[in-house]
């Protein structure tokens, strides 16, 4: 203990040392000009009273509902010139990043993982330009936002706006808990500093609540807007962390009724009239639920009817006065007693406490701080015609006011209560400010004082008694009339006295379902269960009205919608129970200890974050048990088309973004069959590549790439048309599209992706990121990858896998093997197990094109190759980053080369179609001899070096053995889905 004590205290001189020091340099800069912001326009304007003592000068700011006052102060111990402005509520808010605002713009699954970012709303622009302005002549900044975690969350925006102006601005922290000269005066003493974890705890809050909130709700709504149009087509079914179980908690209560039944039960009861007063006797044995046995001991009674007083008991009895007023006691009594919601309640609240008429209502302390002085408080309310002479008489009191105090703390505001006395209110603000004067008065005050007197009775060894109860001292009861405690009289009986009762009776009952909630016992759980704070409560109660997933009955308790019912059952089926408290409750218990600093921001994000997730999938995939719920419900459910399905399918990661390193996924093209992979990113990022429609199916396999980074680059299954490739070809394989698969790049006619930076991609690949995108920070960017690396994961047969770093040999004079650029090929061995393990093969050396040969076959040259250019130098292995779409072709910019390195020819389309008229270039040699070259004459001619590939030697055969005219020139690739769209 005495340790620990020595810690406190050596903390607390170091803190009073680092704010010393910072007055002094303070000091030593010359304040002249204060900066103070308030969380509303009434907070500013109390404040700026009490610190002006009336003589403040009001102008005018930028916004209309946003004052500003300007008075003198005596601050930092020199005088200064205080400029008072207020925001309204949050300054900034959280959103999505282009383009995921959008609703169609992503499958909802993306929201957990796309950017989020804050934004000033159009509502605020004129008080963030007001902040902008003033900050500029000022030399310090005070926040006097609301002490809470959305007030010190608010205050932080405000210093946000504040720095990007002004980087150097000194910046404190004004903490009080009611707008009074004591307690404004006493901040001004005591400035601390901002407290950053209090304000990461909203930033978590925010940033999750959008991402579930927006994930689910769009999931739902679209997708039960299809199934259930008729009840549902112009339906927001949105969903909440906080709201859920909020509803959960109506719909439970509602279905515990539905599955009551009702037992019957049987009792005994004693009669005694005595002068015209009738005292009932109740039986010990309470009631049984077997008639027979009830019967035979009633008549045992009846048989020998004399009650013998067995016992009289007289003791003290107490009722206690309240305990002193938290937030969430007063909304309770406020909707019991008062019959107002919750929140009318809180808004009623906030504006009495901008009023100064009562402490700050947001607090979750029932005890009253030793150091506050209450009687000050008691004697303000004196003047009340109604109840100043009961608070006269508090002060009365042996020891002055004494308050019962309670057990919980949060260590930053004191329990509700009055700060002054007002007559000047009307309607509910009235009986609201009413009810917490009253409130106050009876916890400092004494309990009520009674005499209780209980008389035992013995009826043929059965046991009876009856309670009286005599009033002695109402105390607080005498200003607290929501409490009420009736006396009851009973004659005086004596120990061993004998009477015959008047009657015995015995009557049977049934037994009583639970009532629906009301908004009190919603309340009540939401603490218990630790759903959202005192400060949301009334929130999330509103939310779940609004969205007409409960109702009201005549008498203000809950009843559960079908929509709502249908929604809880729904997601209940799927066995996660989201309508249960324990995923919200963990969340809120892990923004307590990051606002405490106790755990990281970042840490306490991601797993939720990752959590959420895992369940949205899983719900997204058992989507159906929704459907089935709400049928019961809605009327029958809607099929869903294939396209509409596939639409709502989450598209998994296969790699990352080469541009922006944000996740490359599946996509479905909105015409045709076919997919593409693009960038989650766009159309910030319009980075992508297309599969031509010879492409029937392509998906992503579990199996991970081993030599593509950064990983993990997932495998993905391709499935080709009949007829489109070469018979030796197989039309099913698993490729790589992370830039090391050789054959797919044949296969699919691409060419390797760049990374940012590294140089352009194929076709619109070659495009800058916009400037949104380059300013904004990303994801690590993945690591280039060379071009020549083989991939040990391709399932393609026959092709050889080399070991890149093999030393070609020296070949003999007159025998050099060239590849198509001219240079000298490179021998390599296979080393793949199977039929051609060991065997040798050309390829080129520096993979400008794909040249390959076998080294046991004759090296030949075509008879139009006897022309082949001189070899060229040796270039360096190409860096890439995956594959984009290129069309095949080479030459000089200005002179389009096909396949067979002659000119190629150009050619109008003929055909009906968007294309018609368009032109393009392609193998000038008759049809039965051309190479297959295609390329658009308006797309960026490609790069030289890419002839005669494997794969279009064999297309070039089969051209040869088909009599099809249009196979000349409509290579597989060349239709509009295929050609470069990146």
């Amino acid at each position: 203990i005495q340790i620990h004590t020595n810690r406190n205290a050596l903390r607390q001189w170091f803190t009073t040392l680092v704010d010393r020091r910072r007055i002094y340099m303070i000091r030593r800069t010359q304040v002249k000009r204060v900066l103070c912001v308030a969380e509303k326009n009434d907070a500013a304007k109390g404040i700026a009273d009490i610190m002006s003592n009336g003589r403040m000068r009001r102008m005018e700011g930028l916004s209309v509902y946003n004052k500003l006052y300007e008075y003198e102060y005596n601050l930092f111990g020199q005088n200064v010139t205080v400029c008072m402005t207020s925001v309204s509520g949050h300054l900034l808010g959280m959103e999505f990043k282009a383009p995921f605002q959008k609703w169609h713009s992503c499958n909802p699954v993306q929201l957990f993982d796309a950017e989020v970012e804050k934004y000033c709303p159009e509502n605020s622009v004129q008080i963030k330009r007001t902040l902008e302005a003033e900050v500029r002549k000022c030399q310090a900044l005070v926040i006097w936002t609301d002490c809470d975690r959305e007030g010190e969350n608010i205050g932080f925006e405000v210093i946000d706006v504040c720095r990007a102006v002004k980087p150097v601005l000194q910046v404190f922290r004004a903490r009080f808990s009611e707008i009074t000269p004591n307690s404004i005066r006493r901040a001004c003493d005591t400035l601390t500093e901002p407290d950053i974890n209090v304000s990461d705890a909203v930033d978590v809050r925010q940033e999750l609540d959008l991402r579930i909130g927006a994930s689910f709700t769009r999931f739902q709504t679209l997708r039960l807007q299809k199934i259930f149009p008729a009840s549902l087509a112009n339906q927001l079914i949105s969903y909440g962390s906080c709201q859920f179980p909020t509803l959960g908690f109506v719909v439970e209560r509602f279905k515990s009724i539905q599955a009551f039944i009702p037992e019957t039960f049987y009792k005994i009861k004693v009669l005694h009239e005595v002068d015209e007063e009738c005292v009932e006797f109740s039986w010990k044995r309470n009631r049984l639920f077997n008639h027979t046995a009830c019967l035979v001991l009633y008549q045992i009674c009846m048989e020998d009817p004399i009650a013998t007083v067995i016992s009289v008991s007289s003791k003290p009895k107490s009722k206690w006065r309240p305990l002193p007023l938290d937030t969430v006691e007063m909304e309770k009594l406020a909707s019991r007693k008062l019959k107002i919601s919750a929140k009318e309640t809180m808004k009623i609240a906030e504006k009495l406490y901008t009023q100064g008429l009562i402490s700050y209502p947001r607090t979750e302390t029932n005890q009253f701080p030793k150091d506050l002085a209450l009687g000050p408080l008691v004697e303000h309310q004196i003047p009340s015609p109604q109840w100043g002479g009961f608070a006269r008489g508090v002060l009365e009191l042996p020891g002055g006011p004494n308050p019962r105090q309670g057990t919980k703390t949060d260590q930053a505001h004191p329990p509700i209560h009055p700060t002054k006395y007002t007559d000047a209110l009307q309607g509910n603000e009235q009986r609201l400010y009413e009810f917490i004067v009253r409130h106050f008065l009876a916890c400092v005050s004494q309990d009520a004082m009674g005499q209780e007197t209980v008389v035992d009775l013995d009826i043929a060894d059965e046991r009876f008694s009856a309670n009286g109860l005599m009033i002695i001292k109402r105390n607080y009861l005498d200003v607290y009339p929501y409490d009420r405690w009736s006396a009851k009289v009973i004659p005086v009986y004596e120990v061993g006295s004998q009477f015959q009762p008047s009657a015995i009776e015995m009557v049977d009952g049934q037994t009583s379902p639970p009532q629906l909630l009301t908004e009190a016992d919603l309340i009540s759980l939401m603490e218990k269960h630790g759903i959202g704070t005192d400060a949301t409560h009334a929130d999330h109660i509103e939310t779940i009205k609004s969205r007409m997933y409960v109702g009201l009955t005549a008498d203000q308790r809950f009843l559960p919608g079908e929509l709502g019912m249908g929604l809880v059952e729904g997601y209940n089926s799927m066995g996660y129970e989201m309508s249960k408290p324990a995923l919200r409750a963990e969340l809120e218990a892990d923004l307590k200890l990051v606002s405490e600093g106790r755990k990281d921001k970042q840490g306490v994000l991601l797993h939720h974050i990752n959590k959420y997730k895992a369940v949205f999938i899983e719900s997204v995939k058992k989507a159906k048990r929704l459907d089935e719920a709400l049928s019961a419900y809605l009327g029958a459910a809607q099929e869903f088309t294939e396209s509409e399905q596939q639409d709502l399918e989450i598209p998994l990661p296969v790699r990352k973004c080469p541009q922006c390193g944000r996740d490359m996924v599946l996509r479905r093209r909105k015409e045709g069959n076919g997919k593409y992979l693009t960038c989650v990113g766009y159309p910030e990022c319009k980075c992508s590549v297309w599969f031509p429609d010879t492409v029937l199916e392509v998906s992503r396999d579990e199996s991970v790439c081993s030599t593509c980074q950064p990983s993990p680059v997932h495998m993905l299954k391709f499935k080709f048309r009949r007829g489109s490739l070469p018979p030796t070809m197989p039309l099913e394989f698993l490729g790589c599209i992370g830039g090391c698969d050789e054959t797919l790049r044949e296969v699919l006619n691409l060419k390797y992706l760049r990374m940012a930076g590294g140089g352009p991609a194929g076709g619109r690949a070659r495009r800058d990121p916009p400037p949104a995108q380059r300013s904004r920070p990303a994801a690590p960017r993945p690591d280039p990858l060379p071009s020549q690396t083989p991939n040990p994961s391709s399932s393609w047969p026959g092709r050889p896998r080399a070991d890149a770093q093999a030393p070609p040999p020296a070949p003999s004079a007159g025998d050099i093997t060239v590849c198509n650029c001219g240079s000298e090929a490179l021998l390599l061995t296979v080393r793949k197990d199977g039929p051609n393990q060991g065997r040798q093969f050309y390829k080129c050396s520096s993979g400008g094109c794909n040249f390959f040969l076998w080294a046991d076959q004759p090296n030949t040259p075509p008879p139009d190759r006897q022309g082949a250019p001189p070899a060229r130098p040796q270039q360096p292995p190409r860096i890439s980053a995956g594959f984009g779409n290129v069309g095949v072709g080479g030459g000089a910019p200005g002179d389009v080369v096909c396949n067979c390195s002659e000119p190629a020819v150009q050619r109008t389309v003929q055909k009906e179609g968007p294309n018609k008229g368009r032109l393009f270039h392609t193998c000038g040699r008759p049809r039965e001899q051309q190479c297959g070259f295609f390329l658009w004459a308006d797309e960026n001619v490609p790069p030289p070096g890419n002839a005669l590939t494997p794969f279009s030697l064999l297309w070039r055969y089969v051209l040869s053995l088909t009599s099809d005219p249009r196979a000349s020139t409509e290579p597989p690739g060349s239709d509009v889905a295929s050609l470069p769209t990146v």
